[in-house]
């Protein structure tokens, strides 16, 4: 008998082993998928037992059962059943509120997913098999107390309830043989008082229905779940995503801290230029006059690094086209300059492109025709003011002088 029950263990963890390993699944650790649960239901003995037999006599039953599913299929656990007497024909005829108890250790073993695999949680309806080996006590009687080993064998069907499936009834039919006793149990109830084992006339037939209350799993569940696995290739190209990610994060970094000092940079040129007394005026007119007398005192300034007419240079914009429309003969030259910070082909370009949008201004703005304007780029100066900032201006020349 020891050799078959070891033969039976060793087919069911090679069968469960085979099940798992085309599964990739989490909650292994040792806290991970207990359950408690309670059960009730009936036992008759299967043959005649002195003036009880089968469906002739009945004991209620009531149990606790604590498990663990070791994997997906096959699982552990300790279950423990009262019987309690009836009545004067009760199961035991012990003349005691409960006649007997069994605690068993059983091998459990879920033939749904082992036929049809693991979907990634319970199905709704399920198939377990239970069994193993317990201990069997028979409480005071006209027999006398009496100790005895048994065997029990049972197939759930099994509801999981729930959209977490963290509930589970059961409808559990079951056989408890009388596996040996000391003498005076099964041998005083029975007529047939060797026959022990797996034999039906020192047998109990059980049903119980029953609860189970499932804890939660380090996966965040109450059961296993799929785990993806990616192999090395997958591993490398997320890694290298990462690094291309973190890369961009720091180059973004890098620009919003270049942005945030040129920020401080403009900030404080702004404060500079608030600052500046109205006599600035006086120097330009006294450079340009030094350059050429047909230099008009208007000039446009711009801030550093930009190409449109702010609105509170447009004043000046608009003397300019007062004096062309006070001498319709004129023809105007505009100059753009930019400060000498950067690169020369760069400031080139600014210093065009300052010009054109003042004449722009010039033409949409206040109607004056394009044909009486003339752009010209002149680079990078440090030479017509003093301040560098004032150097980034447009000027304008009366070529018909």
């Amino acid at each position: 008998m020891k050799k078959l029950f070891l033969v039976l263990v060793a087919i069911v963890l090679t069968a469960s082993a085979s099940a798992q390993e085309k599964e990739v699944v989490t909650a292994h650790k040792t806290f991970d998928n207990w359950y408690l649960g309670i059960n009730g239901g009936a036992a008759t003995p299967m043959h005649e037992w002195g003036d009880a037999g089968l469906m002739k006599g009945f004991a209620p039953s009531v149990g606790l059962r604590l498990g663990k599913n070791l994997t997906t299929v096959f699982g552990v656990a300790v279950d423990a059943n009262a019987y309690l007497e009836s009545d004067d024909k009760s199961l035991m005829n012990t003349r005691t509120f409960i006649d007997a108890i069994n605690v068993d250790g059983l091998a459990t073993f879920n033939l749904s997913n082992f036929l049809g695999g693991y979907n990634g949680k319970p199905r709704r309806v399920e198939f377990i098999a239970l069994g193993g080996f317990g201990w069997t006590h028979q409480f005071g009687s006209i027999y006398s107390r009496a100790n005895g080993i048994n065997s029990k064998v049972a197939l759930d069907l099994t509801f999981n309830l729930g959209s977490s499936r963290a509930v589970q009834l059961y409808l559990e039919p079951a056989v408890v043989f009388g596996m040996w006793d000391n003498g005076r149990m099964f041998n005083a109830l029975s007529r047939h008082s060797k026959n022990f084992g797996y034999d039906s006339r020192s047998a109990l037939l059980q049903l119980n229905l029953g609860l189970n209350f499932k804890f939660g799993t380090s996966n965040g569940t109450k059961n296993f779940a799929y785990a993806r696995l990616r192999d090395q290739s997958e591993i490398d190209d997320l890694n290298a995503r990462i690094n291309e990610l973190r890369d961009e994060s720091d180059n973004k970094d890098r620009r919003i801290a270049r942005d945030i000092r040129r920020i401080a940079e403009l900030e404080d040129s702004l404060e500079a230029a608030k600052k500046v007394k109205p006599t600035v005026v006086n120097k330009v007119t006294k450079v340009t006059q030094v350059v050429n007398n047909n230099v008009l005192q208007p000039t446009v300034i711009f801030g550093q690094g930009k190409s449109s007419v702010d609105a509170a240079q447009m004043a000046s914009v608009a003397m300019i086209a007062k004096y062309m429309k006070n001498h319709p003969e004129s023809k105007i030259l505009i100059k753009g300059y930019a400060s000498p910070e950067g690169n020369p082909e760069l400031n080139q370009r600014l210093s065009e492109n300052r010009a054109q949008a003042v004449k722009d201004a010039l033409v949409s703005r206040y109607g004056i025709a394009a044909s009486r304007l003339t752009i010209q780029g002149m680079g990078a100066t440090d030479e017509l003011f003093d301040e560098v900032d004032f150097n980034r201006v447009a000027t304008f020349t009366d070529t018909t002088k």
